[in-house]
This record gives structure tokens, C-alpha cells and sequence, in this order.
């Protein structure tokens, strides 16, 4: 299946809603592909539905490509040599190919109104069988159907289907796959405004882009031999083709909300690590070995084949995507997850200014290093670190009431006060105050992180107070009877 013409994939959004998970995968597997083979990735936006596009649409799909690391070649804000690269632009173009297939006789004009389409389909429902456009108008000549139209009458075109033919494509997944042109109605090519169909613009687009292999979702494949088609009416050369199997939810059942298909701009909003969610994404369907689930970008091109890509569906693990998570957050810097962290800790209150070099806060983030998996849980978990005081919750003022819990922490804060700071074994120190109470260990360490940290959750003690400081730590092991048990 190689073939000789330079790779020029594409990737083509409309601008009609936010990038999902199933359009990030796309384009990935598109981009991964032109990078490890020296091709062109493009980036077409599909705008001719005016009524529901939108700037902002348009800018969370180029915001979110570049937030994924996908850049690409030619398209918006790129230069090219195929453009325009907003379909919008190209309406010009297409006239010549409806002039031709209306000349050539596989375009007609169809009169056939809505009522009759729905009466259409009401027959075939009562029949209890799938409908399949019959069009009266295919038997009109040119001169009759350019008469009525002349006139004023209503009509769109539509693709003249002939019958019994063999539709066959060699696609790199799933090997060839037949259609037979009886399963195929007459389609609209051009709606009765003049604007074209995506399954016209599409093949046209993509001959003019000289692209020469279409990567996109399975569910696509039904579109494929109505695009072929289009080619051969016009003696077009066809691309190649890659169908990438449909992401399933853990249930087995195509991705919803619900399991994870949400906007890409709600991961991004969410925290998620950009190489973490790359990561993932590249296994929806995807894999180098059968071992290897966390692997960089440079070694994704060096192993990227079609021929990797499942055929099967690809399932969603909301499981394994934290797993990867934590495992990419552990692995970076403290400056650089510091700064990663940061705009949540700003918005959470936490600091107030751009802190991400300041070693009191790089210090709190390597204590919560392991602890978290997404940036934006850092700040709730690492919240009792800061201010003077911390926000004590249910189960840390539970701990705090308990019987013998204020002497604990009394008898602790005053042996602190005492000592050197800081304690060169603070693990002694607690230990000898439960010695001297008569209780265990427990008793005192339940109640003391308690009162330190306003949690029951955490970094080891010793690192908690060295974070707070000797002030801060004797602060809040002195008034937390007061604060913490009237809330």
C-alpha cells in the first residue's frame, strides 16, 4: 500500500463546538503520522456551516492543538502553498467541478420537496425497512430540470449513484473494505442555497490539497464511498486511507460525557499534564510494544506505524489516565511543577503574586509531589501549608475534640517551645510525649497533624513543621482549641 506521492495529511475541524477527545486523537495520529515519515500535517477548517460557527469555537480548536503540542505546516497562521485553508474561502472553486458533473450528468437538479422526502420515509418505516431516497426527478433532461429551475422552482443536486457498481478501498487498518454502490442513495452534493455538502468540498479539498492519505475516525467509513465517487466522476486521483477504531467508555459503549468525552479545554482547565494527556491519547488505539504505556514524544515518531493502530475499539481508562498523570508529575522538576501549579494556587488564594520561584512554595510542592495527579490538586491538598492558620475540616476537628487530644498537643507545643528548632528528631519528640501521658503513639501524632495542618492527610510531620516554621507550627498547636473546636 506505499505509494509514491509526498505525505500531506490533514486534520479538519469545524468550528461548530469545542475540540473533543475523539477529534485530539485525530489530529494526533495525523500529526504523529507526517512527523515520522518527513510529510505535511495540515489543518483545514471545515466553516461552511454558517448558522452554528463561531470565533470562539475557532479559537478553543487552534488554542487546544497548540496546547497538545500539534503544530502544524499549513493552515490558519501558517503559510502554504494550497490554500485558502478555510473552506468558506474555497466556494469559488467548487463551482467548476457542479458546472462539470451537471454538464457530465452525474449531478441533477432534484425537485423533490420536504413533504414528499418525509412521506418517503414514513412508507418505509410503516414497511418496517431502511429508507433509500427515490428521486423522480432522475429521469428529467437537463433542459426540463434546468426549465424548472430557471423558473424559480426549488431544487438541490444531488450525485447520480449508478447501480450495481463495486466500491473498494485499501485502507491501512482494516485492509480492503467493499461497498456496493446499491447500499449508496443519490445524495445531496449541493443544497438548494448553492452550498456545497461535506462529502463534495471534502474530496474536492482534498485532491486540491494534494493530500494523500486521510486519516480519521471509523466513523467516517460510511462517508468514504460517497467521497470515492466524487474522484472518479472527476478522474481524480484517490488518497489513501486510515480508519482509527471509535473510543469506547469502560462500559464497552461509545464514549460519552459522562465517561470522558468532554472538550479538550475542560482537561486543560481540569490540570491534566499536557505530555500526560499526549501520552494517553496516543494509546487510544494505539502502542509501541505491548509493554510500554509511558514513552516521550520522540519515541512515538520513531515507532509510529498505521500498521500499530487497532482495528478494535479503543477504551477510555479514566483509571490508567491518572495513573499516567501522577506518573508524568512525579517525574518533573520542583521548578517546573511549581510553576505548573501555580495559577491554581493564585486562584485558590493561596499566594497572592507570582511566586513560582520561591523556595517556601517549591518546598511545599516537593512534599505534595507524590501525592497528587492532576495541577489543580495541589492547591486544595496543600491549602493547610499556608496562611497562619489552617481551614480545619470535619474529621481534623473530630480528632481535635477527642478525649485527651488537647493535652496532647499542649504537652507537645510546650516541649517544642522548649527545645532547639529545629528538632533534630522530631519522631522522638512525639514519641516522648505519649511516653510521658501513658498513651499511644497515636494519641498524639491523630490529633498534632490535626491541629498542624487542619487534615488528617499529608507529608510526614517532621516535614510539615519544617514547612510552617517554628512560629507558624507553635501558632497553631497553641489556638487550635479555641478556633477549631467553636467552628
Amino acid at each position: 500500500m506505499a505509494s509514491d506521492r509526498p505525505v500531506r495529511v490533514r486534520f479538519a475541524p469545524s468550528p461548530t463546538g469545542m475540540l473533543h477527545i475523539g477529534g485530539a486523537r485525530t489530529a494526533l495520529f495525523n500529526w504523529a503520522f507526517a512527523r515520522s515519515c518527513g510529510g505535511k500535517f495540515i489543518l483545514r477548517i471545515e466553516d461552511t456551516d454558517t448558522a452554528r460557527n463561531s470565533q470562539e469555537s475557532l479559537q478553543s480548536i487552534l488554542d487546544s492543538l497548540r496546547w497538545l503540542g500539534l503544530d502544524w505546516d499549513e493552515g490558519p497562521d501558517a503559510n502554504g502553498d494550497f490554500g485558502p485553508y478555510f473552506q468558506s474561502e474555497r466556494v469559488d472553486s467548487y463551482r467548476d467541478a457542479i458546472a462539470r458533473g451537471l454538464e457530465e450528468g452525474w449531478l441533477y437538479r432534484c425537485f423533490a420537496t420536504t413533504e414528499q422526502l418525509e412521506a418517503q420515509r414514513e412508507a418505509a418505516r410503516e414497511a418496517k425497512s431502511n429508507w433509500r431516497f427515490d428521486s423522480a426527478s432522475r429521469e428529467l433532461s437537463a433542459e426540463d430540470a434546468n426549465a424548472r429551475h430557471e423558473a424559480g422552482e426549488a431544487n438541490v443536486l444531488r450525485f447520480r449513484v449508478q447501480a450495481d457498481q463495486n466500491i473498494t478501498i485499501r485502507d491501512h487498518i482494516r485492509g480492503d473494505v467493499s461497498f456496493s454502490s446499491n447500499e449508496v442513495e443519490d445524495w445531496v452534493a449541493v443544497r438548494g442555497n448553492g452550498m456545497p455538502t461535506y462529502n463534495f468540498v471534502c474530496a474536492l479539498d482534498d485532491s486540491a490539497m494534494e493530500i494523500s492519505h486521510v486519516i480519521r475516525g471509523e466513523e467516517h467509513l460510511v462517508n468514504t464511498p460517497k467521497q470515492v465517487l466524487v474522484y472518479r466522476a472527476l478522474g481524480l486521483p484517490e488518497p489513501e486511507y486510515a480508519h482509527v477504531p471509535l473510543i469506547l467508555g469502560k462500559d464497552g459503549k461509545k464514549l460519552s460525557k459522562r465517561t470522558g468525552d468532554t472538550a479538550l479545554g475542560d482537561y486543560i482547565t481540569a490540570g491534566y499534564p499536557t505530555d500526560a494527556l499526549f501520552n494517553f491519547l496516543c494509546l487510544l488505539g494505539f502502542s509501541i510494544d505491548d509493554k510500554t504505556d509511558v514513552f516521550t514524544r520522540e519515541q512515538l515518531l520513531e515507532a509510529f506505524s498505521l500498521k500499530r493502530i487497532s482495528k478494535a475499539g479503543a477504551i477510555f481508562d479514566t483509571d490508567k489516565l491518572a495513573w499516567i498523570c501522577g506518573d508524568y508529575v512525579r517525574r518533573m522538576s520542583v521548578p517546573e511543577l511549581t510553576a505548573a501549579v501555580l495559577p491554581y494556587c493564585i486562584e485558590a488564594g493561596l499566594v497572592e503574586e507570582d511566586a513560582s520561584a520561591c523556595e517556601d512554595l517549591q518546598q511545599v510542592v516537593a512534599a505534595f509531589q507524590e501525592r497528587f495527579q492532576l495541577y489543580s490538586e495541589f492547591a486544595p491538598q496543600a491549602a493547610g501549608m499556608f496562611g497562619e492558620l489552617p481551614d480545619w475540616d470535619k474529621k481534623a476537628r473530630k480528632a481535635l475534640a477527642a478525649d485527651g487530644a488537647a493535652d496532647a498537643v499542649a504537652k507537645l507545643a510546650a516541649t517544642l517551645e522548649e527545645g532547639a528548632w529545629p528538632p533534630e528528631d522530631f519522631m522522638s519528640v512525639v514519641k516522648g510525649v505519649a511516653g510521658e501521658l501513658e498513651v499511644g503513639l497515636g494519641k498524639v501524632m491523630k490529633p498534632v497533624r490535626a491541629a498542624l495542618t487542619g487534615t488528617l492527610g499529608g507529608p510526614e510531620l517532621d516535614a510539615v513543621i519544617q514547612m510552617l516554621g517554628r512560629e507558624r507550627s507553635l501558632k497553631r498547636l497553641r489556638e487550635f482549641p479555641a478556633t477549631a473546636a467553636s467552628e
